[in-house]
Order: structure tokens, then sequence, then C-alpha cells
């Protein structure tokens, strides 16, 4: 099977096309290093041809209004690029909860991507997963300011980025869901809590206050970005810590 990775040199698309060559497959990383622009189109229709799978895991450079106009224009030119080469599978990487926080303008933008993606003309599946581990220390630079760090205590259910790409490379390996995947961290933490745990295993000594309207979670009301009845992936917190 052939499975065009379209951000396929990032966090997560690299591990993505890494897995599926190590399972057989043939994964080609796409990205503006390789020459192909998802807001111009360049190199889309190359990308495009001859795969039976297209994944995208590009991302908007910024999390303000801009996000959706970038998601948008990208998903119109990667559906064309894809239909024209007949595609029989489309899969992107979303975030669980997306739909319920309209007060921030990137998981509207998300949830726009979703709404192109499902009503659009190629067989489609959407992974949503929980909040990277790997994202936790630009988490804690948002709010920082001198020795002090403040975050609310938004329930967050961490995942490790290497579980996110078994997932994405498994769901692009099978045949088109029409529907979503969600993928959890195994705990739940408050986000001020993850914050004390992640500087006191850094030997940081900076303290974490407890703040309900400090950074972008600030927004999220109740547990919406976490998900009881997602698939649990294995790494623990502290697992990916040590």
């Amino acid at each position: 099977m052939k499975v065009a990775v379209i951000g396929g040199t990032g966090l997560i698309g690299s591990q993505v096309v890494r897995k599926l060559n190590a399972a057989g497959h043939e994964a080609v990383p796409y990205a503006q290093s390789t020459g192909t622009d998802v807001l111009s189109g360049r190199g889309l229709d190359e990308a495009a041809a001859g795969a039976d799978v297209l994944v995208n895991l590009t991302n908007s450079p910024t999390f303000d209004d801009a996000s959706l106009a970038f998601f948008r224009t990208s998903m119109d030119n990667l559906l064309a690029a894809a239909r024209k080469a007949g595609v029989g599978h489309f899969v992107i990487l979303s975030i669980i909860g997306v739909d319920q926080v309209p007060e921030l303008d990137y998981y509207r933008a998300k949830a726009l991507q979703e709404e192109i993606l499902a009503a659009g003309p190629v067989p489609y599946s959407i992974v949503r997963a929980t909040q990277f581990m790997e994202f936790m220390d630009a988490v804690l630079s948002w709010t920082a300011d001198g020795d002090t760090v403040r975050l609310p205590a938004t329930p967050i259910q961490p995942i490790a980025a290497g579980d996110v790409a078994d997932a994405v490379a498994e769901v692009a390996a099978g045949p088109p869901l029409g529907g979503i995947h969600k993928i959890a961290g195994p705990e739940v933490f408050p986000l001020d809590d993850l914050g004390r745990l992640t500087l006191a295993h850094q030997a940081d000594d900076r303290t974490v206050v407890t703040d309900p309207t400090a950074g972008m979670f600030a927004a999220v009301k109740g547990d919406v970005l976490t998900d009881p009845d997602a698939h649990l992936a294995p790494t623990r917190y502290t697992d990916w810590l040590a």
C-alpha cells in the first residue's frame, strides 16, 4: 500500500512514515522542505499520484483566527488533489473535545477541518487525540513569569507522540472509518498538577500557581479534553518523563 504523508517530516509525521514502512507499506513523506505546499497547492498532485492513502498531518503556524483560513485552504487543495488521483482513503489527526471549545480559534479551525473532510469526495478517517506530552514545556512557557508559572486546573489526559503515531499508522493501514477514532493517555491530571510534576522532574524550582484565567486552556470548560471512552494508549506520563 502506498501512503502519502503530508507533513511527513514533523513530530508525528516522521514517526508515522517510519512505522508504516516498518510494517511493509510504502510511506512517502511530503513537506515544504520536499517542495510540497498545502496553501499554494504546489506539489500536491505529484504527492497524491499513485497513493492509496493520503495522511494529512500539516498544522497551522498560528493558533489565532488565521488558522481557520489555513485549514480551509489546505483541505480544499488536498481534497482536490486526492480526488484527481483517485485516492481511496484520507486521514487527518484532530483533537478530542475539539468541537466543544468554540471560544478557541484554533479548536474552531480544527473542527472546520473535520467538517470539510467529512463533506468531501474521498472516504475518510479522523483520529482524535488528547494533548501531547511533548507539548508540556510549551504550555509552561506560555504563562511563565519569573519564578512563577500560572496554570488552570483544566483536566488533561496527556498522550505520548509515539502512541499517537501508532494510532495514525494503524488507521491509515486499515479501511476508511467514515468517522472518528479516539485515543487518549491512560491518566487524567489537572493541568496545574501536571505542571508541578513536570517541573519537579526537571529539578526546576519555579512555583506553579493555580489560576483559572491563565493561558489558552483557561477557556476550556469542564473535562471536555478528556474522554473515558477513548482507546487508552499505554505510555504513562511519569514513564515518559523518565
